[in-house]
């Protein structure tokens, strides 16, 4: 449905601006997604080649290369980006209602939650259901240990170590080591 702007939700959605999660439209691409999610997850103990025609179905872009072990759970996935040789360990989380894009030869641990999906912080407008993103980028050869988060509009850098069990609330400079709750440089 169009609102007074004449945009869709979900034009709202990839925008990063407010929109309402419950619009019918949004609603369809999620049931899309939690489908293709079954089929995808039941996939674990198929040849890679099937696995990797599965995630084109459903993916923006996915790296010659890259694996993504089931479970793996996600909003949309026409959002998320994957480069070459990429690797998602067990159990790993893309709140994708924006662009989240992982570079070429990152490694992510088992656990793992990128959250591009933010909420209002003021309480009234919170309460009105609406929600908007901001885009997640980790560059090129980045190691996520196991159990991390990744917050909201967060840019690693290439070649940056986050260690197991952080929280990432800020960007990540190239090179860098971080570590912690909330994570910082070492």
């Amino acid at each position: 449905m169009r609102g007074s702007d004449g945009r869709t939700e979900k034009e709202r959605m990839l925008a990063g601006e407010l929109y309402d999660a419950s619009d019918p439209g949004l609603q369809a691409d999620a049931a899309a997604t939690m489908a293709w999610l079954v089929r995808y997850n039941a996939a674990l103990a198929m040849p890679a080649a099937e696995r990797r025609r599965l995630l084109l179905e459903r993916l923006a872009a996915v790296g010659e290369g890259t694996v993504v072990r089931p479970p793996f759970h996600c909003d949309y996935g026409f959002n998320i980006s994957l480069g070459a040789g990429v690797f998602l360990n067990f159990g790993c989380v893309i709140l994708d209602v924006v662009a989240v894009a992982i570079g070429d030869g990152t490694q992510i641990g088992p656990g793992v939650q990128i959250l591009a999906a933010d909420h209002p912080r003021d309480a009234a407008q919170r309460a009105t259901g609406l929600e908007f993103g901001r885009p997640v980028r980790i560059g090129r050869n980045v190691w996520i240990g196991g159990g991390a988060i990744i917050l909201p509009g967060v840019v690693i850098g290439d070649d940056a170590l986050v260690g197991a069990g952080s929280v990432v609330t800020r960007d990540v400079p190239s090179g860098a080591t971080v570590v912690g709750n909330p994570a910082r440089v070492r």
